[in-house]
């Protein structure tokens, strides 16, 4: 319902799933048929966030297939988009749902223990899937990537300059994220109050990381070394810079609302020595 003061009008919550040409198109994402309570099978699911520039689906999912495993399984989430020609289970929308729930549908999809979201601003040259699967074998690590986020305070995040050695992050950057299936499960669904992609990786870092308060938080862990070539996200090229400001600003406030005053999951920058010892 919005309200207009002395005056309403209903509008639907979500838009209606229809069907086109005999595939059906989903109008909200827990109306896609959910894998994630049967047991897990494969590697890892990709997730792959299709956009709207077709060139750059194809340039991104033709790489990864490339070089892949075999086991690694890939979801194409048309979220409002044509995504172009791909032999990958494909889920559509018939309108833009947000980023949010574009995640949410991929995980619902997900039939392996590890659910990697991959953007199409990123072009793998080599296997990127088993060097994020190896190292959330260990059970101390939440959610690992090859870019990281580091803060002192929650308010403030800064980019930490990729590593020769894995390091410790307070969160990953979205643009290729791997987690357990069963933590976002379990801690889930994403909030798909998050229609546009910045701080939402922030928020569903410190959510996998979270053990509540009084509790040693889990890690996330950057991933030197992953063979890969790295573009501006693609939704910033087709989003305008006042909405992409107003979006990222009501993100972030999401962010401070859920942690703001937990501070015991901030993660600062590593102090790099240099130079000799004194």
């Amino acid at each position: 319902m919005v309200d207009r003061g002395v005056a309403y009008r209903l509008e639907r919550a979500s838009p209606p799933s229809v069907e086109v040409g005999g595939e059906i198109r989903y109008g909200r994402s827990d109306a896609v048929p959910s894998l994630l309570d049967e047991s897990a099978t494969g590697l890892a699911t990709v997730v792959f966030l299709a956009s709207a520039d077709q060139k750059a689906n194809r340039r991104s999912l033709a790489a990864f297939d490339d070089a892949a495993p075999p086991e690694a399984q890939v979801v194409v989430v048309a979220d409002g988009v044509d995504p172009g020609p791909t032999s990958h289970e494909t889920i559509r929308t018939p309108s833009v749902l947000g980023r949010g729930a574009a995640l949410n549908i991929g995980i619902r999809r997900a039939s392996a223990a590890v659910v990697i979201a991959l953007d199409p601003s990123i072009i793998p040259s080599g296997d990127v899937v088993t060097p994020l699967v190896e190292a959330l074998r260990d059970p101390s690590v939440a959610v690992v990537g090859p870019f990281g986020l580091a803060s002192t305070d929650l308010r403030r995040f800064d980019e930490m300059v990729r590593s020769t050695q894995p390091v410790d992050v307070a969160a990953i950057q979205g643009q290729l994220i791997a987690f357990r299936r069963a933590d976002v499960a379990a801690r889930g669904p994403i909030d798909e109050a998050f229609r546009f992609h910045r701080h939402l990786d922030v928020w569903l870092s410190l959510v996998l990381r979270d053990e509540g308060e009084g509790h040693v938080p889990r890690r996330a862990v950057v991933v030197p070394g992953l063979p890969l070539e790295r573009g501006e996200s693609s939704v910033m090229g087709l989003t305008p810079e006042a909405a992409r400001d107003r979006l990222s600003r009501r993100n972030f406030y999401r962010v401070l609302d859920r942690f703001r005053t937990r501070d015991d999951l901030a993660v600062p920058a590593p102090t790099v020595r240099s130079g000799t010892d004194s």
